[in-house]
Formats: structure tokens, C-alpha cells, sequence
């Protein structure tokens, strides 16, 4: 299996997706994997989106869906961060080549990719963009029973911005207690990928895995999240908090 990075849920946050990507070719990665929610929360939306085009292959999120039609289930900051997002996407400083261009690329993006026994969602097995996987969900053995009969094998989500591993025998286990390195096997798993652009297991660097022959290593990038917050501040439409919880990692 040729090597590949996986990530996911970059939202709009483009000092964090920078610092991801020049991670990942510096380990000499050419196939980048992205699990949707380009956009969301953050304030550079078009550039976020422009630099994920290049990746192999890229899913569609949630937050990507918002954007497209009209946003459901967001909380009021979520929300008023789509409808910003879709200004900024609608006007692309001017060239409307580059907008059509964009919302094309979101518009066709797919809600999952199997791959040999792989598969890819945002969310889940069971709802590709909208179901959570919480760690908490090991304690819910009927539904992680039924997302477990949709997986071939293995499965990379994000959604939750909470890295991990899920396996079938009910136990979640976080980067730190797997010394960030996992080796898939014949039990069944759920690979929660992390987030780039927000994460929320108290470690603000942006989190991404790298897959290479079964074995899965997450990685933990430094970024300049203070230019990230600035711009969040300075633009009225995005709440404050939402560049707080960056410098939290919640």
C-alpha cells in the first residue's frame, strides 16, 4: 500500500492546513486523502478550498454541504459562519472563474470511497456526513453493533475532531495511550483522523494520520494559530469564540 495522508476537518483555517502540508511532504507524501469540512468556522475558506483541490481524493463534509445548500442542525455561530462562508464563496474577490470553479468542486465531491476493505466518510459508516462517533460511544453497543455491520474492515472518519481509535471489541483508545502509532489487524476499527483546522482533545496543533502498510501514525503539527485567531477577531461575522477554542484545542 503506497503511503497517504489522511486528513479532515480543516475549516477554513489556513495557517493549520499550511503547517499539515508541508508536514506531509517533508515525509515525502505525494497521496493526500481529505475527509470533507474544508470550509466552517475559519476565515479563509477559498484558499483553504483551493489547496485541497489537489488532493487525491476528498469528501464531502457537513460544513461543505452547508455551505451548498442550506445549513441544518448548526448551532447560531455555526451557522453564521456558513452563511459568511458562502459571501466570501459567492464573491471570490472579484473573479467569478475562480467561484464557479469552487463551488463546482464542492458540488461534486463524494460522501464516501471504499478501498480494498478501506472506507472513507465526515461522519460515520451508517451516515457518512452527519453521524458522530463519540469515544463515549463505546458504551453504546447497539449502535457501534450496527455501524460496525457497514465496515468491511477498516473505516477513516472525522467529524468529531477528536483522534482515535475505535475498535470492535468496544474500547477507544487515544493517540497518547497508543504512543500514536496503531497497527491494523483483523479486528475491525474506526480511525478517527483528528482535525486540522480545530481540534478538540485539549491539544490545539493541528492532528492528521499517515497510513502506510496497515500501520497508522498520527501526527501532531505546531501552527501559527495566533494569525488565525487575529483574523477571526477581525472579521465581524465569526464569533470570538471560535478563535478562542482554537488556543484551547475544544
Amino acid at each position: 500500500m503506497a503511503k497517504r495522508a489522511i486528513i479532515s476537518d480543516i475549516h477554513s483555517n489556513l495557517e493549520g492546513l499550511q503547517a499539515v502540508l508541508a508536514d506531509i511532504r517533508e515525509q515525502g507524501i505525494s497521496e493526500i486523502y481529505c475527509l470533507g469540512d474544508i470550509v466552517g468556522y475559519g476565515p479563509n475558506p477559498c484558499e483553504c478550498i483551493d489547496l485541497v483541490m489537489q488532493c487525491t481524493v476528498c469528501l464531502l463534509g457537513n460544513h461543505d454541504q452547508g455551505a451548498l445548500f442550506d445549513p441544518e442542525g448548526f448551532n447560531s455561530g455555526a451557522e453564521r459562519a456558513i452563511f459568511w462562508t458562502r459571501s466570501q464563496l459567492e464573491n471570490s474577490h472579484g473573479n467569478p472563474r475562480d467561484s464557479a470553479r469552487r463551488w463546482d468542486f464542492l458540488g461534486e465531491l463524494p460522501r464516501n470511497v471504499r478501498e480494498n476493505g478501506f472506507l472513507f466518510v465526515h461522519g460515520s459508516a451508517r451516515n457518512p456526513l452527519n453521524e458522530y462517533v463519540f469515544p463515549e460511544d463505546i458504551y453504546n453497543q447497539r449502535k457501534m453493533e450496527k455501524i460496525y455491520s457497514l465496515i468491511e474492515r477498516h473505516c477513516f472518519q472525522g467529524h468529531t475532531h477528536v483522534p482515535g481509535v475505535f475498535t470492535q471489541s468496544l474500547r477507544f483508545h487515544t493517540p497518547d495511550e497508543l504512543n500514536y502509532e496503531y497497527k491494523l489487524g483483523d479486528e475491525k476499527t474506526m480511525v478517527n483522523v483528528g482535525s486540522v483546522g480545530q481540534p478538540r482533545d485539549g491539544d490545539s496543533r493541528a492532528c492528521y494520520v499517515v497510513l502506510e502498510d496497515d500501520v497508522v501514525r498520527f501526527r501532531r503539527v505546531p501552527y501559527n494559530l495566533d494569525e488565525t485567531i487575529r483574523k477571526i477577531y477581525e472579521t465581524p461575522e465569526l464569533d470570538n469564540f471560535l478563535g478562542d477554542r482554537l488556543r484551547e484545542g475544544r
